[in-house]
């Protein structure tokens, strides 16, 4: 139910002033009282719906709901608005993740350098092999890895964010059959940085990646 309901309001279907109320909720999904007060509830913490007595559950204007949750993120790149989504969350990772990887040459622990160096050659690998699934394991590790390294707890906590845009490119088809050389070169070239302590090398590097996803998400997506 909880997924059902996040999916209609982030993809428009239930549009800001959409008033629900509960008894329509229970009918409309055949779900128990306890259960659609827990859903209402979730939806409020993600800043999706506000409640009042006597008026119900009404649907947040859209610059209100919390962007940041990783199922609001999921949602959004369910439905309708997907390309609007994509592009926001992709000028988000322009702006972090290059200054996270500079961070992290600066800053990573000789544990962490060597971690995303391996991370690096397994991407290699799976390309090779078109095992996309595998692949996006690694890449997430990869991203999760670079952003905790850089040692800003603030850009650390943006993991769940960059893990559902590099999902949601693979689980709607925005990401080639074999990702390219020049993609997994790039993740090579970031951790060599990383690993050397060059920061300029590694954020341009990282610039790079985000800004051939996003040509690769415009490209497939017609």
């Amino acid at each position: 139910m909880l997924d059902e309901l996040g999916t209609a309001i982030a993809g428009g279907e239930l549009p800001p002033g959409s008033v629900l109320r509960l008894e329509e909720l229970q009918v409309r999904y055949g779900a128990s009282r306890t259960v659609a007060r827990e859903v209402v509830r979730a939806l409020e913490t993600m800043r999706l719906t506000s409640s009042k007595r006597r008026v119900g559950v009404t649907v947040r204007e859209h610059a209100e709901w919390n962007h940041y949750d990783p199922r609001v993120i999921r949602w959004q790149l369910d439905g309708p608005q997907r390309q609007s989504a994509l592009r926001t969350l992709t000028e988000l990772r322009s702006a972090i993740e290059p200054s996270a990887a500079r961070f992290a040459a600066l800053r990573a622990t000789p544990e962490q350098r060597g971690r995303l160096r391996a991370l690096g050659s397994r991407l290699a690998s799976t390309a090779k092999a078109r095992d996309l699934t595998t692949f996006l394991g690694h890449d997430i590790d990869f991203h999760d890895l670079l952003l905790s390294a850089s040692g800003n707890p603030m850009f650390a906590q943006l993991s769940e964010v960059v893990a559902e845009v590099l999902t949601g490119r693979t689980g709607h088809g925005l990401m080639p059959p074999e990702p390219q050389p020049e993609a997994v070169a790039l993740h090579q070239e970031v951790a060599y940085a990383v690993d050397r302590g060059e920061p300029d090398r590694a954020e341009r590097a990282m610039r790079d990646i985000v800004i051939q996803a996003r040509d690769e998400m415009v490209e497939l997506s017609g």
